[in-house]
């Protein structure tokens, strides 16, 4: 049913366009080091926002009705959340494309940087799909959402930036080694958390 929403990909993919080409109108060609890598989690963020952010939330009740008495909870949490993985992996790969294009491609650590780029996409969709998931069942979802998101990205992002600025620096995965563990270790548990609390939720 969410493939079948092709104009929300379309105006993702015009969203993200639109930003890559302010960053190379404002800077050209010129970035590196740190302003590339911030300003390219940046791009990934707000697209991870707009994509995936309101999975549950723009489910109407009677649809959320259906989904009750069709399948169980936790498979419709897992469905969820492998949809917006795919749906963030193919967006994370066409954001780099784009501003690699119009901003440069400054990594020399290309294992470490490309680890990260599949782990922060993957961190992305499944943060915004649990808590789009509890903030669906509020009266004013958005603030919920945006309090409720804070704590969680906020670690995924430093660790995203410093994996990202050792390698434009240096070529040498083991550096990485443990934040990128760190991020897969993020995975687990947000999904098992989401496994775990969404049953609950889905009662109401």
């Amino acid at each position: 049913m969410e493939y079948r929403n092709k104009y929300a990909i379309s105006g993702i993919l015009l969203y993200m366009a639109c930003i890559v080409f302010i960053i190379f109108m404002t800077f050209g060609q010129d970035l590196r080091g740190p302003v590339w890598v911030v300003l390219f989690w940046i791009i990934m963020l707000f697209t991870a926002v707009n994509a995936v952010a309101k999975s549950f939330m723009q489910e109407s009740a009677g649809r959320q009705l259906y989904y009750y008495t069709l399948a169980n909870p936790r498979d419709i949490m897992l469905s969820k959340i492998i949809y917006n993985i795919f749906i963030m992996l193919f967006l994370a790969v066409i954001a780099l494309l784009f501003y690699s294009v119009t901003s440069g491609y400054p990594i020399v650590d290309n294992a470490s940087f490309l680890l990260s780029l599949l782990l922060g996409a993957m961190a992305f969709a499944t943060t915004f799909s649990m808590i789009s998931a509890i903030a669906s069942k509020a009266s004013n979802s958005g603030t919920l959402m945006a309090i409720l998101s804070f704590p969680l990205l906020i670690p995924i992002i430093i660790i995203l930036i410093r994996i990202s600025l050792n390698a434009i620096q240096q070529n040498n995965l083991d550096i990485n080694l443990q934040d990128l563990l760190y991020l897969a270790a993020l995975n687990v548990m947000i999904i098992a958390l989401a496994m775990v609390l969404f049953p609950y939720l889905w009662r109401d």
